[in-house]
């Protein structure tokens, strides 16, 4: 019973949208984009950096204009000297260049004012050039645009203050300092609300402060802003980037292994034996793989299930024919007239009875060597060494002679070992051993060797056990390893074999990826051989 799985888009989804992994993968993705945005909005070192060039350079600035003002800008007066405040205008209308046309006020030059003692304001570089900002009204029916309003957007966004900031003082408290002597740096909003840095220089001659220049930049958080700005086309990018990578790995992982953790729920509650996932198995990655695994692996057990339900007919129908026979023959007892022909009859219940006994062992060694095989861990096992021995326990005692010999040909190989299991190998050697002995003449002999052969896979192992018997049809060559196969020649005893010798060979040289085959012999016999890799670390 096959399933084949299918899933609606509705339920494909909703199962998407629960995954976890599809969570994982937008949660991490998407929180290394925003810790990227976070740190290219704050720019806090980039700030400081810029800032503590600009104090400087308003510094030197400073010192300069207030050099130039006491030597132009103020007189020595009876008793006290004095500020000569249209002179002061004058100074700075001719040292400090206008404001470009269509720029910003304050944009591309610092601002610089000269206060009076009593704060007054004697000069302000803004109000000499009139300056003023201008923004041009749209026309009639201007304005509506998409292009229009997104430029708005971006003129309002330029002034958005992201970045972590208090002021340090105020404008008084730099005049009030700067008049006890002192050169005052500072952060602080203007009265258009931007935020500027500042420095405020004394302006003194001799030991007496004749008033305060103060001169403030907005350029350091303009600088950032049009950072800011110009990082916003890529940030766009990569979320955009980050989304659909995050939906194709979640559409191509994700969704994938719910797929194939639904067919495996179905499959188990639906009682099917084989799951089909061709449009995941086809797929040339990992998971694909993975979906063909999963298919191979219900595959191999629906096989072994129907594997199992066959043997057990088989073994129904074989233990029915011996008791079928000893049924007759009892029946056949009770009714005979003499007392050899009740000693006939008791013969065939024994025959029969042996039979059914070899059969029953057989069965129960086959599903034991099966269940030996699927347990245990693969050791090294010299095949030279386990059929040289094998080979000495059919030796016959000392003063007997054996009905068929059993003898090993040439020498034993160097470096024939398999990986594989001692006990379940020196069975597969047995079976064959003992079927050549039993299709073998009396005075036969039964010949066992082993050799190690180059093939485009590697080195292998080649055992032969060979016979003088009547040979295998040809049309039987690969039937003699099914289950119960018992066709004999004529002449060959009855009930000797149960037909699971060669059967339970194969199915454990299979197990070790091996192969085993039977071939007719030139000369006459029959000849079996077994095929087992050698594995690379054990080759010399």
């Amino acid at each position: 019973m096959a399933l084949v799985t299918g899933i609606t888009k509705s339920d494909g989804w909703r199962a998407f949208a629960r995954s976890r992994i599809a969570r994982i993968i937008f949660i991490w993705n998407f929180a290394g984009l925003l810790v990227l945005i976070v740190g290219v909005l704050l720019m806090t070192e980039m700030r400081a950096g810029l800032t503590e060039a600009q104090f400087n350079n308003m510094r030197t600035q400073g010192e300069l204009i207030t050099n130039l003002l006491i030597e132009t800008g103020t007189v020595e007066g009876d008793p006290y000297p004095y500020v000569n405040e249209d002179a002061v205008r004058l100074v700075l209308h001719r040292i400090l260049p206008p404001v470009a046309e269509g720029a910003r006020a304050g944009v591309g030059r610092p601002r610089v004012r000269m206060f009076s003692p009593d704060g007054r304001t004697i000069a302000d570089s803004d109000v000499m050039y009139d300056s003023m900002e201008e923004a041009p009204l749209p026309g009639i029916g201007e304005g509506s645009s998409l292009q229009d309003r997104i430029g708005r957007a971006a003129q309002r966004v330029e002034y958005l203050r992201l970045t972590p900031w208090n002021p340090t003082i105020s404008l008084e408290e730099e005049r009030a300092r700067a008049l006890r002597g002192e050169i005052v740096t500072g952060e602080r909003l203007n009265e258009r609300g931007e935020r500027v840095v500042s420095v405020t220089l004394p302006l003194r001659r001799v030991q007496q402060v004749m008033g305060v220049v103060t001169i403030e930049s907005a350029d350091v958080e303009r600088i950032l802003v049009a950072e800011r700005a110009s990082m916003i086309p890529f940030v766009i990018g990569a979320t955009i980037a980050i989304f659909l990578s995050s939906l194709l790995l979640a559409l191509f992982i994700a969704r994938p292994l719910r797929r194939l953790a639904g067919a495996a729920d179905s499959l188990r509650h639906t009682g099917a034996t084989r799951l089909h996932l061709h449009d995941v198995a086809k797929r040339k990655d990992e998971i694909g793989a993975l979906a063909h695994s999963l298919e191979a692996m219900t595959n191999a057990l629906a096989d072994r299930i129907d594997a199992n339900a066959n043997f057990a007919a088989d073994v129904s129908h074989e233990i029915k024919n011996p008791l079928a026979s000893i049924q007759s023959a009892v029946a056949s007892a009770r009714a005979a007239q003499t007392p050899e022909q009740q000693a006939q009859m008791l013969s065939i219940v024994a025959q029969d009875v042996q039979r059914l006994d070899r059969l029953i062992t057989d069965i129960a060694r086959a599903s034991r060597i099966e269940a030996e095989t699927a347990r245990t861990d693969l050791q090294h096992v010299d095949i030279g060494t386990l059929l040289f021995e094998l080979t000495r326990a059919y030796a016959p005692p000392p003063g007997e002679r054996a009905p068929v010999a059993v003898v090993f040909g040439g020498p034993r190989p160097e470096g024939a070992i398999v990986l594989g299991q001692p006990g379940p190998l020196g069975q597969v050697f047995r079976n064959l051993i003992d079927n050549a002995r039993s299709f073998s003449p009396e005075d036969g002999q039964v010949r066992v060797s082993a050799s190690i052969v180059r093939t485009k896979d590697g080195q292998t192992v080649r055992a032969l056990v060979e016979d003088d018997g009547p040979g295998i049809p040809p049309e039987n060559l690969e039937t003699v390893f099914e289950r119960f196969y018992t066709q004999r020649p004529k002449g060959a005893a009855f009930g000797g074999n149960s037909g699971l010798g060669l059967s339970i060979a194969r199915q454990i040289i299979t197990a070790l990826d091996g192969r085993i085959y039977a071939q007719n012999r030139e000369e006459g016999g029959a000849r079996l051989i077994v095929e087992l890799p050698i594995p690379s670390l054990a080759r010399p």
